[in-house]
């Protein structure tokens, strides 16, 4: 263990990006984040929910690059879950990384969108809610008792329009067809470490790493068969490891099957951003409020 990591995701981190921006993320990996949330705007609206932190005497900070989201300052999240705004669904408990992606991705109205990993679903509802309610959103969830949690979640933040799936999405048939696909892959989490936890080195382990390539190249090639040509679909992993992202994604645009959309960065511009390999990608430093995050949005060719 080097830092309280294993050795070889240190040697991984070093070979990929450095001394100093690896000694950068694992003082990330040492930071207690605060709590942080979106409205729903399926059932509320951001206004709504500061009036009520105020009648509450929280405070809050807003999130430059995403009206919706806000970070609480000095509460701990059992408090948030007391509060009758969680429990009836109209705020949802979710890191600040992980709502980018449906940002990037930007679903509209109509539109047949697909979420190949779903559960628990605040990405499914963010989409359904970013769609002003109108898309049409499949979720795929393999594991019974995650899906479960995501019929529960989408039940409770009024997500209606959004058809649960128990089946691996490899696993879809290819009569099926999409507009947009949200391939938030499962990783091994590199992203979102902490040097504290004591059964880092049995939990986090190289052939985690290894397993999970596998599998997000299988999910990425059948996300291809699924998505109309011509049509968008993001990437992302709670990873920071090439071997799990860029890696991922190249062989597909060498390939000649995907192009890269760049994502704007500068509506970034307050993110600690990690540098990738692959211009146009978005890579997140794992730090006091962000978790170690991955995101691309890619076009399929003709």
């Amino acid at each position: 263990m080097i830092y309280n990591i294993p050795n070889f995701l240190y040697n991984l981190l070093l070979q990929q990006y450095g001394k100093e921006i690896t000694q950068k993320i694992i003082e990330g990996y040492s930071q207690k984040r605060p709590v942080t949330l979106r409205a729903n705007t399926l059932k509320t609206n951001i206004q709504n929910i500061k009036n009520i932190l105020d009648t509450l005497g929280y405070t809050y900070k807003e999130i430059s690059w995403y009206k919706d989201a806000l970070m609480i300052e000095n509460v701990f999240e059992e408090q948030i879950k007391n509060l009758q705004i969680y429990k009836n669904g109209e705020i949802y408990l979710q890191n600040l990384s992980s709502m980018i992606p449906p940002l990037v991705l930007s679903p509209e109205e109509n539109e047949n969108i697909l979420d190949m990993t779903a559960a628990p679903g605040g990405k499914t509802t963010q989409m359904l809610a970013l769609s002003q309610n109108c898309a049409y959103i499949t979720a795929c969830e393999k594991n019974k008792i995650r899906a479960e949690r995501l019929q529960y979640n989408l039940n409770k933040l009024g997500a209606n329009r959004v058809n649960v799936m128990i089946t691996d999405a490899r696993k879809l048939d290819s009569f099926f067809s999409f507009d947009k696909i949200l391939l938030d892959a499962p990783c091994s989490g590199s992203g979102t470490i902490s040097i504290f936890d004591k059964n880092l080195e049995t939990i986090f382990t190289e052939e985690l790493v290894n397993r999970s390539s596998k599998i997000q190249s299988s999910l990425f090639e059948k996300a291809l068969t699924l998505l109309n040509s011509g049509h968008e679909m993001v990437y992302s992993t709670c990873s920071i490891l090439s071997k799990e992202n860029e890696e991922i994604i190249q062989k597909f645009i060498d390939l000649k099957k995907v192009e890269v959309i760049p994502i704007c960065l500068s509506s970034f511009s307050d993110v600690n951003l990690l540098p990738t390999s692959i211009e146009g990608t978005l890579c997140i430093c794992p730090s006091n409020l962000y978790e170690g995050f991955f995101v691309a949005k890619l076009r399929k060719c003709q």
